[in-house]
Parts: structure tokens; sequence; C-alpha cells
């Protein structure tokens, strides 16, 4: 880059982050005047009148019910493709009253929805490319991510939460440049703005993240401050597994590992349904029905389009990979706030965040072949370890990496980008000349908005019953949350059944029968014999919200009040409490997306693999042979999170990978 440049570069930045402050305003102004009502201070709307049931209906339930859509009586929409956007469109379609059914081939949230970055943001980097750019695509992005962001926030407390991140300067140029840019993204937020960001002085800076560097160590910059910003995070999984038993809890049709064999099209070409095959079953495929298909099968859209359509469709999908990798808690320094590096040396965004009991790192950015499994190459893994090194004071080691995991986003492709990270993180909705409903591109944050959208267009083809209501779901809380949960839910669950209250249980009885009044009194109620720390109440209101107490009751009925593995907060009975009321129906289902065991320790999972294969035998009934596969299944999975690290090999060989793969 010329000097010239380079020397008026932040006065220059700075001055176009202002200017995006004004447009975004103006932007904010002339968007809130299409908002609903409800959003600017007026009457909220119906929508709290919903009902669900107080367990999603059980997956055999829901297989008879999805042999119901027949020709005579189709369903009214047939969701294909059971991540964020499907689940998401399944709760939209039922709670508008509409006969609604979904199938998913592999597991709810185990393609690119279960391996994001853990952020609900509205894209910090896409608004700083909406100025340089002058991309108003970029801007209106961000703008509805925003806004999207405290929904998701509100509709699932437990699960998606405010998060403080720290962007640290180096150089004091970047100390204005980094401020007057997240002032802009407080702007675009508006009223439904988290925190306010500000500068944080170096010393609060590290008191924040212990662990940043004072000074750089590639060109030994010391550091000037940080500004200190709030975006949201959630548990991506359960998230997804929620919006899917949220939408069986209201009446959809929900069912994992079925698998669209093939379409069903009437006599004028049209697509009226699928033949299905129950993956995990014996019987032949079926016919379903509907009048209505929207495919959101993500990155694999166009696996579908060419079913229906031929080999020679065009691709509408670029897809794109990022890797992740996870780290020990010291990380972060025990500290719960995240750091973002904006720009790495070839340009790309790397965030540090603590994530349950892990730190997580991530992304790349980079165009890749469509997989069903993707791993982080080592290559995409010291990328990112490189790019803490300069930020970090603590030396950044490989053989520190307890889980790495990729994802392919499902980028609606331009065929004049040069590279995937000037792609528009834009979704796409589109009638199919057969009339099926594509839904393409997108993120987590926007979900629910993508769903809205969808189930407007099937709405839109005048394929629906009459008098359809419109979108509730900016109403209607995950199960777990609602009117039942309280931020106090935690700190309950350690009164209720930590050790203090077992001793309390213990006097009391003890005092009892010294009084000898234990005949006279009425009954005390029972010891119990499951007994929690701090860190396992946490996570249980954590993934669980205000079912975290069934789980418990689970524990207690069945003796299963026991870790899975050492050094993580995983019960037994979380493994039944799944199969029962979650659809888990595969060791992995649990150890990746029910739990978050995989991606937090890879070797972890592996250890705690054989004691969920027994419970989840013992609860579905498996034979021997059905338990070996499904262990030697979960293995060859859980193999794809093991780092590449020589620390990996050996594990590999521990688990037996070694000479399975001989």
């Amino acid at each position: 880059m010329p000097f010239l440049l380079l020397k008026y570069l932040p006065a220059a930045a700075a001055a176009g982050a202002f200017a995006a402050v004004g447009g975004a305003g103006y932007l904010l102004a002339q968007q809130q005047q299409h908002q609903p009502l409800w959003l600017r201070g007026g009457p909220q709307p119906e929508g709290d009148d919903i009902e669900l049931l107080e367990r999603p209906p059980p997956r055999g339930t829901q297989l008879e019910r999805l042999r119901g859509g027949t020709r005579e009586r189709p369903f009214d929409v047939l969701v294909v493709g059971g991540g964020a956007t499907g689940a998401g469109c399944a709760l939209d379609a039922v709670t508008r009253g509409l006969r609604t059914a979904l199938i998913e081939r592999e597991d709810f949230s185990s393609g690119t929805s279960s391996k994001s970055t853990k952020l609900v943001h509205g894209g910090v980097r896409y608004l700083e490319k909406a100025v340089f750019q002058l991309d108003i695509r970029q801007l209106r992005l961000v703008y509805e991510a925003l806004h999207e962001r405290s929904t998701m926030l509100a509709l699932a407390p437990h699960l998606a939460t405010p998060l403080p991140i720290l962007t640290p300067c180096y150089k004091w140029w970047e100390v204005p440049y980094y401020w007057a840019g997240l002032k802009a993204y407080d702007l675009v937020a508006g009223r439904r703005n988290l925190v306010l960001s500000r500068y944080v002085a170096p010393a609060e800076a590290l008191d924040m993240l212990p662990t940043l560097a004072a000074r750089q160590q590639e060109g030994g910059g010391g550091l000037k401050g940080a500004i200190l910003y709030y975006d949201g995070q959630f548990d991506d999984a359960r998230y997804n597994v929620g919006l899917a038993c949220t939408a069986a809890a209201a009446g959809g049709v929900v069912a994992n590992y079925v698998e669209c064999k093939s379409l069903i099209k009437n006599p004028d070409g049209k697509v009226v349904g699928a033949v299905v095959q129950d993956r995990l079953g014996s019987e032949p495929p079926f016919e379903v029905h509907a009048r209505v298909v929207l495919n959101t099968t993500g990155a694999f859209v166009d696996r579908l389009r060419h079913m229906s359509q031929g080999p020679d469709t065009q691709d509408i999908i670029q897809p794109s990979a990022g890797a992740h990798v996870t780290l020990p808690a010291y990380y972060a320094g025990g500290a719960r706030s995240g750091i973002i590096i904006p720009k790495t040396k070839d340009g790309r965004v790397v965030f540090m965040l603590p994530f349950l009991h892990g730190v997580i790192a991530g992304t790349t950015d980079a165009r890749c072949p469509l997989t069903p499994h993707p791993t982080a190459s080592p290559q995409e893994v010291e990328f990112i370890l490189g790019a803490l090194r300069d930020y970090l004071d603590i030396q950044v080691r490989p053989a520190d990496v307890l889980s790495t995991w990729s994802g392919i986003r499902p980028l609606a492709a331009d065929p004049r980008a040069k590279d995937t990270q000037n792609t528009v993180r834009d979704h796409v909705i589109v009638e199919e000349p057969d009339g099926m409903i594509t839904v393409s591109g997108g993120k987590w944050t926007t979900y629910r908005l993508m769903a809205q959208e969808a189930v407007d267009a099937a709405v839109a083809t005048g394929r629906m019953p009459v008098n359809v209501r419109g979108c509730r779901t900016e109403r209607v809380p995950l199960l777990g949350a609602g009117a039942e949960y309280r931020h106090t839910l935690a700190a309950q669950l350690a009164q209720d059944f930590g050790p203090q209250a077992q001793q309390q249980q213990e006097v009391a009885a003890a005092a009892q029968v010294t009084r000898g009044s234990a005949a006279a009194s009425p009954a005390s109620p029972p010891a119990r014999n499951v007994v929690i720390d701090g860190t396992t109440a946490q996570h249980l209101a954590q993934a669980y919200g205000s079912r975290a107490g069934r789980v418990l009751q689970t524990a207690e009925d069945h003796h299963l009040g026991g870790q899975l593995v050492a050094g993580h907060p995983y019960l037994e009975a979380e493994v039944v409490y799944c199969v029962r009321h979650e659809y888990c129906q595969t060791p992995a289902d649990f150890l990746a997306r029910r739990t978050r065991l995989a991606f937090l320790d890879a070797r972890a999972a592996l250890r705690a693999l054989p004691r969920v294969v027994e419970l989840m035998g013992a609860e579905c009934r498996w034979d021997a042979a059905t338990r070996a596969a499904m262990s030697a299944s979960a293995r060859d999975y859980l193999a794809t999170y093991l780092p590449p690290t020589p620390a990996a090999a050996a594990a590999k060989q521990e688990a037996g990978e070694v000479a399975h793969a001989g």
C-alpha cells in the first residue's frame, strides 16, 4: 500500500465510520416507520395464547403422523432440512395454524447450524464493508441482524445471553477508528442495543482479560486500550434442538433421521410432496404429500434442486469453510470476556470467546468442496493459533487444543466475487419453476426473519388454506424459557440439590429420630440421592432452562446423578432425559448436540462414549449388534473433532480407531 494511503488511512477511516453513523441513523429512522406497531411502543400483538404440549410427542408417534400426509389430506407445509432455518420455518408455520411437517436426514443441527462461532451478532465487519464499499446491502444486513439479535436473546434467555467483547488497540490511531465504528454499530442497533460500546484503558482491559498481551510480540506496540462492545452468545445446537422440540410441542410433525429420497410431482410438474424413508427403521419408503415443500437443507440446497430440476440446474450455493478450535478455559484467564482480532495478516477476522466451560477461537473463511462431514485442516488450525499468538501473553500451543471443527457456510454465490470474504451474508428465498420454495444463504442471527419470509412466500403461492395468521414467532419462547424461567435458576438448583441441602436433610432426619417424633410427625420428604455442585447447577440451568428440574428428577428416579466423565458437568441422567424428551437417537446426537462435549473436549467425549452407549442401549432396548454399530459410528464421528496433532493420534489409538481404520 502506498505511503500516503497509509498516512491518511486513520483519518479517512474515522471519517468513513462517522459517515456510517449518519447513514445508519437515517436508515434506522426510515425503517422504523415500517416496523410493527408494538416495536414502536404500541399495543403488543396477540400470540401469547399458543399452547404447547408438556412434552413433545415421541418420535414413533411423529412418524405415524408423518404417514398421515396423504394425497387426500396433504400437509400445508413440508420442510426438508432441520437446521436453524428449517426448524425456524416449522415453528413459524405451525404457530400460524398451518399443518406442518419437518424431516431431517441426520439429526437437528448436525451440519453447519451446530458449527458456528456461537455469536448472535449484527456483523461488525459487515458494517465496515458497508462504509468502505458503499454497499447498502451490507448495511441492511447489519440492521436486520442487530434487531433480530435482541429477539433471539429474549426467546431463549437460558441459551442466549449478552457477551462483552474487547477490540484491543496497539496503535493510537486504532482507538478512534474502532471507537467510531462501534458507535455506528450502537446506532444501527437503536433501542435494541445491548450495552453502549466504550473505550477502556489498558489496565481495565487487562483486568477484563488477564491473558491479553500488554505488548504485541510482533511490532512491539504496547496496549493503548481497547474498545468494549457487547454482542450475543448462544449455544447453537441446543437452540436448534429447542426450535425443533418447540415446533413439535406446538403441534408440528417433526422427525430426524428421515431422508427425502425423491420428490412427488403432479401432472403439471409441480412439487407436491416427497418420498421419504426412516433411516433408523427397516420399513420401505413412503409418500408424504404437501401443498408446499420448503427446501431448507443449508449447504445442500442444490442437491434437492438437482433432484427436482435435473443436474444442469445452476447452483446457487457457494460453500465456505469456517474452522474453529477449542482451548482450555485458562486461555481467557478465567474471564467471561472475549476478544475480536479485526484484521489478521491476510485481512480476516478472528474471535477468541469464552463458551460454556472452555474457550473457542476462529474462524477461517475460504472456499471449500461440499462434504457431509468437514474437518479443520492442520493449516486452518495453525492459522487460528498464529492469529492469537500476537494478542495473548501466554504461549499458544497446538498441544493445548482440545477440539477442532469446521462448518460449511451456505453463502449465496456471487460469480463476480474473487473470494468468499466479500460475499454478502444475505439470504435468498425463491419459488422454483417446479413450485418448491428454496431458502439459501443467511446466518444464525436472522434465522427467524428468514423463516418468516419463507412461510410468507409459501402463503403467497395461494395454495394454503384461507385466513392464515401472520407470523407469531417473535412472541413464542422456546421450551425451557417462558414465564417459568428465572435468571436465578442456577442458584436455586444449587440450593436445592447442593451439599448443604443434603446436610440439612440429614440433620433434620437425625433430629426427628432423637426426639422420637418420627411416627407422630408428618412424613418428611425423602432424602435426595443426587447432589450437584455449582458448576453442574449452572450447566443444567443454561442447557435446559426451566426444565432443568426434570433432568434432576430423572437423576433421582433412576439413580443417575453421577458425572459422565471427569472434569465436565454432564450427568448420566441427561442421556435418558434427552432420549425421552429431545429426540436424541444416537450417541453422537448426545455428545455433540444435546451436550457440547465433542466441541469442548473431543478426547473426553471418547471417554464418555461407552457409558453413553450403555445408557442409551438400556433406554432404547438395543441389542448387542446395535450397540456395537452405534459405538463404532460414534467413534468415527468423534474422531473428526480430534486436533490434528501427535496427541490426537495417541487418543485415536486409545479409542481403538487405529485398529478400526485398518
